[in-house]
């Protein structure tokens, strides 16, 4: 019997209702044979939010894909809006490493011209933009922030759901864009109702970076290991 793909879902921060709405995402939206787990470091910061918060999120994750590595885990889905240690994590691990961030914008840009990213808290925005000027997307994508810590969308309540909405609005009436990218990891739920009010597609980078993942796997594409995501040379953790 073939055994499917192992792919992790990565929580940069130590929230526990974060890593279990993630892991539920990621098994509903999985191929039957895929094996899925949803990882969190154990010590660390509650969320990402400043560039302090990037750092030390970036050591808990390269402790965990070490861990991961030695079961064999094939991919990895970051899930931390900006890619939190993405390049680091690509150096220590074998196979392909998909970040929700990158995963969004590439879905966004096949759907629509123009499109907006509607992240939280406004703090991040600068984390959302590094990787809209990486892919080259700058002049089609427009970072919108609400004033929303992360930790307090663990309850998904309306208020949420309606600054969510509202600031949408605002990107498709002032930006110009047909599309919204959720810029924050854990807002799955709130796809359906944001497509109903605002009549345009809403994009949750999770869900995407599954499955370009679970597609690497399955067409033996892995990280390259010539150039910059080449294995650290003192290896990881260093000797």
């Amino acid at each position: 019997m073939t055994v499917g793909a192992r792919i992790a879902i990565l929580n940069p921060n130590t929230t526990a209702a974060f890593t279990e709405r993630l892991a539920a995402l990621g098994r509903r939206l999985a191929a039957p044979d895929t094996i899925i787990l949803a990882r969190s470091p154990l010590h660390g910061v509650a969320s990402v939010e400043c560039h302090v918060d990037e750092a030390v999120a970036t050591l808990g994750l390269l402790g965990v894909v070490a861990e991961e590595e030695a079961f064999g885990t094939n991919a990895y889905v970051l899930a931390c809006f900006g890619d939190t240690g993405i390049e680091a994590v690509r150096e220590i691990a074998a196979g392909p490493v998909v970040g929700m961030t990158e995963a969004a914008l590439s879905a966004a840009s096949i759907v629509a011209d123009h499109f907006c990213i509607v992240t939280l808290p406004p703090r991040t925005v600068i984390h959302a933009e590094r990787v809209v000027r990486r892919l080259g997307l700058a002049y089609r994508c427009r970072v919108r922030a609400i004033d929303v810590a992360v930790d307090d969308c663990v309850a998904l309540d309306r208020s949420l759901l309606d600054a969510m909405i509202a600031e949408s609005r605002r990107g498709l009436e002032q930006d110009g864009a047909a599309a919204v990218i959720l810029g924050c990891a854990g807002l799955s739920e709130l796809v359906a109702p944001m497509r109903e009010a605002l009549g345009v597609p809403v994009i949750e980078g999770v869900g995407i970076a599954l499955k370009l993942a679970e597609g690497l796997v399955a067409n033996g594409v892995a990280t390259s290991k010539r150039g910059a995501y080449a294995a650290p040379p003192r290896g990881w953790p260093p000797a």
